[in-house]
Parts: C-alpha cells; structure tokens; sequence
C-alpha cells in the first residue's frame, strides 16, 4: 500500500525509533485528511486497515496529546514520517492546515500517496469547483499575491499530477 522507496532527502532531522521495523522513523505513514470530510469514515477505514498491516501510522487524534503544541506537533510528525498518505476530499483545500501539512510534505521531499476521495482530480489540479472557492477566500484572506497560498496551489497541482488513487465510494 506504501510507496516502495524512500525520498532519499526526506527529513534527516527526524528522531530514531525506538521500533527496529521503521529504523529512523518514528512513523511510516503520516496521514493528512480534513477530518469534516472523512473522519469516521473513510480514513478511520484506512487508518485501522494500516495499523492492522503493521504500518505505524500517525493521525492526529490518536498522537497528538492533550495540551501539546498542534501546529508544531503536525509538522515534526512529517518530518517524523518515512511517507505520507493525502485523502484528497471535496472541502481538503478550504483547510489552512491540510494546505500546511501538505506544503511541508513537498518541502522535505516525503513521497506522497493521494487518495482522491470522491473528488475528481483534475478539480485538484486546475483548482476548480470547492477547491476555486477555497482559495478565493485563503486569497481574501492572506493577500491575492501572498507567496503561501500561491506555494499551497502549486503544491496541490503537483499532488493532482502524483499517479494516485481513486475512491469514489466507501
């Protein structure tokens, strides 16, 4: 289910494991998800079905402690991860930290599996549909020329031309 090589520049800052299975990582999988759209449902089937595989997986409701830092937390468990999973749903854009997460992703080299949950990928890539909204209002937002939401769309093009996964049902 995971990609078979690792990016060879992917996060050299993560810690060790304590896991021999996963060597420098602390987890083979970060997955990235915009929980409105498919917790409970979709990704709780692939998070089990993972997990059930063997496959340490990090999903923040299950590692993210009480009273920790989110943000920073997100972003060194990326950099923590060996690959990661994007489920790709309808509203994945309107997220300013699916975008964040997935900006990190591109940034330290992670091979990147997206799933496109009943989304069509060429929405992704031209950033049309609820993705064109999205970013009309991160645009209002944060400035129609600001650098990061200009990086968020480049990076969702990328992730659209990654070869991926379709899930139109579930």
């Amino acid at each position: 289910m995971v990609p078979s090589s690792p990016s060879s520049s992917a996060a050299s800052s993560s810690s060790p494991s304590s896991s021999p299975s996963i060597g420098k990582w602390k987890f083979d999988v970060f997955l990235s998800f915009r929980g409105e759209d498919t917790r409970g449902g979709f990704t709780d089937h692939l998070y089990k079905a993972l997990t059930r595989k063997g496959i340490s997986t990090f999903r923040d409701e299950n590692e993210i402690e009480e009273g920790e830092h989110i943000p920073s937390n997100l972003l060194a468990s990326i950099d923590a991860s060996r690959f990661a999973i994007v489920v790709v749903s309808e509203d994945y854009a309107s997220s300013r930290w699916c975008l964040e997460e997935l900006a990190r992703m591109f940034e330290c080299k992670k091979e990147v599996l997206p799933i496109f949950y009943k989304v069509d990928p060429s929405h992704v890539k031209n950033q049309s549909g609820t993705f064109e909204e999205a970013f009309v209002k991160h645009e209002k937002r944060f400035g129609r020329g600001d650098g990061k939401v200009q990086s968020w769309r480049t990076f969702l093009t990328e992730l659209a031309n990654t070869k991926a996964w379709l899930s139109q049902s579930w």
